[in-house]
């Protein structure tokens, strides 16, 4: 235990003197394998798949504040979509405006949720969203997850469908776009996991804000165990087509990583709680302090030993 805590002290301090540089760092990683993953799902607009253009586009989010990557995103979704069809460039850009005005208005702040919800949910472990929402986050973050997650099965739908759009004939067009919308909102293991999620992020930040001991790996838990159990139910439900075995599996892979955030953002020392109890005119207090797990510095003590040379 006291080596993961020297090592979580010397990530902290590395990070605090060189917060500036570190943070440009991530944005532009996180940018460029946002684009690039959007350009390998969808890739109709040649343009964009251009390397140079992948770059100044993630050399500008770098420089920009951190929704900027978003928006960026959204410009390569909708662009490819465009090349595709414009019908289907209007339902992402539909889809987008609704996002833009729920997400800046309710969660401005939840820029990595939007993000890393479909760059997980290509991995198959999109589970560790919702938990880490819940223990970093509000209420609020079930906006930008859900949307997320809309954005990751719109780009799946969208990257399986490469023939029978973009018809001139404007009644054709017509139910072509017609379709396209009841592909995408009657597709039930969307429904099935945006309600999954958002019940996750709700448990979760419920118990991590409760004054149990051990209340983030509860949450944690408890979190897991509710997307599970809500993803079954839905499944079965709705038969919706949803993998069971790759719910509970990645569940699992996702509660393990987010022990990792709980040890770098509530490592708590449970066993030197204080209660404190203390008024004033109008109210009694109840108070209950729990230190956090510090590391302190051995106090090492050179001592210099001069031996003594004989002479002869």
């Amino acid at each position: 235990m006291t080596a993961l805590l020297e090592i979580k002290q010397a990530i902290r301090k590395f990070y605090i003197k060189n917060e500036v540089y570190i943070t440009y760092l991530w944005k532009f990683l996180l940018a460029l394998i946002s684009i690039a993953v959007i350009n390998n799902k969808l890739g109709y607009m040649s343009s964009l798949n251009n390397i140079a253009i992948v770059l100044m586009a993630s050399l500008l989010c770098a420089i920009l504040p951190a929704n900027f990557i978003v928006f960026i995103a959204a410009v390569f979704i909708i662009g490819h979509l465009f090349a595709l069809a414009p019908e289907c460039a209007v339902i992402a850009l539909i889809v987008f405006a609704l996002m833009f005005l729920l997400y800046f208005r309710f969660s401005p702040k939840d820029t990595l949720a939007v993000l890393l919800t479909p760059l997980l949910f290509f991995l198959h472990i999109p589970y560790v969203v919702p938990i880490a929402a819940g223990l970093l986050g509000t209420p609020a973050s079930i906006i930008s997850v859900s949307f997320g997650l809309v954005i990751s099965y719109m780009i799946s739908y969208f990257s399986a469908k490469t023939t029978g759009a973009g018809s001139e004939n404007v009644e054709a067009a017509a139910l072509e776009f017609k379709s396209m919308i009841t592909g995408m909102l009657g597709n039930k293991a969307m429904i099935v996991m945006i309600a999954a999620f958002a019940i996750t992020i709700a448990v979760v930040y419920i118990i991590r804000r409760s004054s149990v001991d051990n209340c983030w790996k509860i949450a944690i838990a408890s979190g897991a165990i509710a997307l599970v159990i809500v993803a079954i139910i839905g499944a079965v439900a709705t038969k919706a087509d949803i993998s069971i075995a790759g719910v509970i599996i990645g569940t699992i892979i996702s509660a393990v990583l987010t022990l990792v955030i709980e040890f770098f953002s509530f490592n708590l020392d449970y066993s030197r709680t204080e209660k404190v109890q203390f008024e004033d005119d109008d109210y009694y207090y109840y108070v209950k302090a729990v230190p956090k797990v510090t590391l302190t510095a051995p106090n090492r003590r050179v001592k210099k030993i001069n031996r003594a040379t004989g002479q002869r």
